[in-house]
């Protein structure tokens, strides 16, 4: 048989010659001779055919023209072929092989001209014509003949001579021009013909064969053709087994090979089943191919096989036999264009009908976002789908959202499954989807309807909080945000300028966070009054110390009304900053400053030592703090609250001495009173007088030799001489010890000791500004 792009030409062993259709039906039949059909050749064109059989019969002629060449032959002709181009008139040749190859030329009488091209090695059993170069098989090898230059060019030996050649038949391929495949036995080699360079010439032919790649296989090859770089190998299977006296013969295999420059890579395999297999031998089988159409024909005595390279669609079929959507559809992606049977969305459609069944909802449910695409009907059956199965949670988050929008239904639907069951999955809905999405308040109040059944559910008040916030109702979701405390309060005031809801919950937003809502409310004096502030936080005057400490801090006279408020505060709540804040404020009357502290100062430690006496009841601790005080009004508390107590009168009889008079104790405890060691506190209190009157007149002695040191030390400093300018040397002067002059005229009457000057400039420093100009208006 033999193969053209249009139809396929096959002879039969009873001498008959079809012609088939690329489906395979019968177009044609020729009656060439009773006995078997060795070969069929067919020019380029599909014009003109050659026949040869086994009584000798070469016949040549047109299918569509009269033409023709008939000769009869006292040999069996086993291989004929015709000039790839034998339509065009400059190319009437074909050859035809025997026990010699002989060559067949239309001359310029239109008579054929015969010449011999080889003979003498044994029967020709194959020969491929191409562009201009023939290539034979015979019993010895393969040769290649140029018909250009008429010359043999090469000379390939056959590898397996212990192999029959009538048994295992060479197969030759022409790849392109130059490219010839040989296939015998269990070898393949590839020869490319190369053009031979000038210097090389000499005797030798134009061009020259190098084999390229020369591998064995294991099995026995009937047949080869190209695929690309690759090869197309049919191999016949014969295996001997020491426990079958039969040798078993295989189905034949179609093997795809990457040839190598000395073996090969198998790319895959496929055993053929035809009828009769068991009883065929190598020689039964043939490969031809198409090179237009990229068809492959297996031909077997029974049965002819097409195959042909697989598409993608056969791809893609396969991977669904074989369920494997994921790589189906993604090939069906890659491919698009190129598929013909198949389409993207029903493959991805059937991946997700496989997931459903497998139970995977949830990767079913992230392919439908990409295979239902923007297809709203096809979306809505599959959210349908999902909520029979119960597994609307799962398609939840692929819904589209965007340009593409299903009916507010869908996603109400959605949202009150998720409220039945998940508050925080509904929560993070409604946040994810834009309101326009559903009918805000449908939803609203099926929020507010759960919040009956539990009104102090975080989750649900901020997820209405924010449904709120959608439908444009800011004063419920401020509400709510206050009343959870939630941390975008302060960004929905600023948002949506909320300033005149908040006037009245002040205090709420402070107890939330002191510093975010100070800010606010200072960063919007405008919007909200210092004194609207401070009227709220009256009632709370460390919030208020913190409203009007950072607004001092801003300006030191917005506030200023406060300034006197604040000393109490910062005395109260933050001590430290006091004097800072005293030194930098100008509206603090000084005498007001001074006795609030003293208040302040004696309430505190009268507080401290009523803590100490009462909570403590440590006597000997509220002595020592009266000690630090100083103050006669904290030991007459003192004495006041322990005139009571024994314990406690004992303890201030041994303390009291040294800084109050024992006396005012001992007046004051009732007759008959136990208090134990008195005795001994009576003998301390007399001992500690009798230090004090040692230490007196120990000071006493001390001070009066002070005294006289320095009357005397005085005394010699007056007796010195006082330098005096010229310039007073016509007036009458006083000169005193510090230096400064006056007239005698000019000084003050004496004061209250006769007799006694004083410099009146040094006695103005000493008291005060302004004191020296009145002694001299004296």
């Amino acid at each position: 048989m033999t193969v053209h792009d249009k139809f396929l030409a096959l002879g039969t062993h009873f001498g008959k010659v079809f012609l088939l259709d690329i489906q395979g039906n019968l177009t044609q039949k020729f009656e060439i001779s009773p006995v078997k059909i060795n070969q069929i050749s067919l020019d380029e064109s599909g014009e003109h055919m050659g026949i040869c059989s086994e009584d000798g019969k070469v016949q040549v002629f047109g299918l569509y023209t009269r033409e023709g060449f008939h000769e009869n032959f006292d040999c069996p002709v086993k291989v004929v072929a015709l000039h790839p181009r034998f339509s065009s008139s400059n190319y009437k040749q074909f050859v035809t092989g025997g026990n010699k190859l002989l060559l067949y030329e239309k001359n310029w009488l239109n008579r054929w001209k015969t010449s011999t091209l080889h003979e003498g090695e044994g029967t020709i059993t194959n020969v491929q014509w191409r562009a201009n170069l023939i290539a034979w098989a015979n019993n010895m090898g393969v040769k290649i003949y140029d018909i250009s230059t008429k010359q043999r060019i090469t000379n390939v030996l056959r590898d397996n001579v212990s192999l029959r050649p009538d048994m295992y038949p060479c197969s030759l391929c022409w790849k392109d021009n130059s490219t010839l495949i040989i296939g015998w036995g269990s070898s393949i080699k590839i020869c490319v013909v190369k053009e031979r360079g000038h210097t090389e010439l000499r005797d030798l032919p134009s061009r020259y064969v190098e084999i390229v790649s020369a591998f064995e296989t294991e099995f026995f090859i009937s047949g080869l053709a190209p695929l690309a770089d690759q090869l197309v190998t049919l191999y016949f299977v014969k295996e001997n087994s020491d426990h079958m006296e039969e040798e078993f013969r295989a189905r034949p295999c179609l093997d795809i090979i990457q040839p190598l420059p000395e073996g090969y890579e198998e790319i895959s395999s496929d055993a053929l089943t035809v009828r009769n297999f068991q009883e065929n031998e190598c020689r039964d089988y043939r490969l031809e191919h198409s090179e237009g159409e990229s068809l492959y024909y297996i031909i077997s005595p029974k049965d002819i096989v097409v195959a042909k390279e697989r598409d993608q669609d056969d791809h893609i079929d396969w991977l669904l036999d074989k369920k494997k959507y994921e790589e189906a559809l993604m090939a069906a992606e890659i491919s698009f264009k190129n598929i013909k049977r198949h389409e993207v969305q029903k493959i991805g459609m059937a991946y997700i009908n496989h997931l459903v069944e497998k139970g995977d909802y949830d990767t079913a449910a992230r392919k439908c976002q990409k295979v239902l695409g923007k297809n709203m009907e096809l979306w809505e059956n599959e959210v349908y789908r999902f909520k029979t199965i119960g597994q609307l949670k799962a398609i939840s988050q692929y819904l589209p959202r965007g340009d593409l929008r299903l009916r507010p239904a869908i996603y109400e639907m959605i949202l009150h499954e998720f409220l039945k069951s998940d508050y925080e999955g509904f929560a993070t809905l409604i946040r994810e989807w834009p309101g326009e999405l559903y009918n805000n308040m449908t939803i609203v109040q099926a929020v507010t309807d759960h919040l009956k059944k539990d009104p102090m559910n975080s989750t649900l008040l901020t997820t209405l909080a924010e449904l709120y916030t959608y439908d444009q109702r800011y004063d419920r979701a401020l509400e709510i945000y206050l009343r959870l405390r939630h941390k975008d309060v302060y960004q929905l005031i600023h948002k949506h300028d909320l300033f005149s809801s908040i006037e009245d919950k002040i205090v709420l937003l402070m107890d939330f966070d002191k510093e975010k809502a100070v800010d606010m409310l200072l960063d919007n004096e405008d919007k909200i009054l210092i004194d609207r502030v401070v009227e709220e936080l009256r009632d709370r005057p460390e919030l208020l110390h913190i409203y009007l400490h950072k607004l001092f801090k801003r300006d030191h006279h917005k506030g200023q009304r406060y300034h006197e408020r604040q000393i109490g505060l910062y005395a109260e709540y933050d001590r430290p900053n006091l004097l800072p804040f005293l030194r930098d404020s100008i509206h603090c009357p000084l005498e007001k400053v001074l006795r609030h502290f003293q208040n302040c100062r004696m309430g505190n430690c009268r507080r401290a030592l009523q803590m100490i006496m009462e909570e403590l009841e440590d006597v000997d601790k509220a002595i020592e703090f009266a000690k630090e005080q100083d103050d006669a009004e904290l030991w007459e508390d003192l004495i006041s609250y322990s005139i009571d107590k024994p314990p406690f009168i004992t303890g201030l009889l041994n303390n009291i001495g040294t800084h109050v008079d024992p006396i005012l104790l001992i007046h004051r405890i009732k007759e008959g009173m136990e208090i134990p060691n008195l005795r001994d506190s009576l003998v301390k209190i007399l001992q500690d007088y009798n230090l004090q009157i040692l230490l007196r007149e120990g000071c006493k002695k001390i001070l009066v030799a002070d005294s006289l040191s320095l009357l005397q030390k005085m005394h010699r400093t007056q007796m010195r001489g006082v330098r005096v300018d010229d310039m007073a040397q016509n007036f009458s002067v006083v000169v005193f010890h510090c230096r400064h002059m006056f007239h005698k005229e000019c000084l003050p009457s004496p004061g209250t000791i006769p007799g006694v000057q004083f410099c009146n400039i040094c006695s103005a420093k000493r008291r005060g500004p302004g004191s020296g100009i009145l002694e001299m208006k004296k």
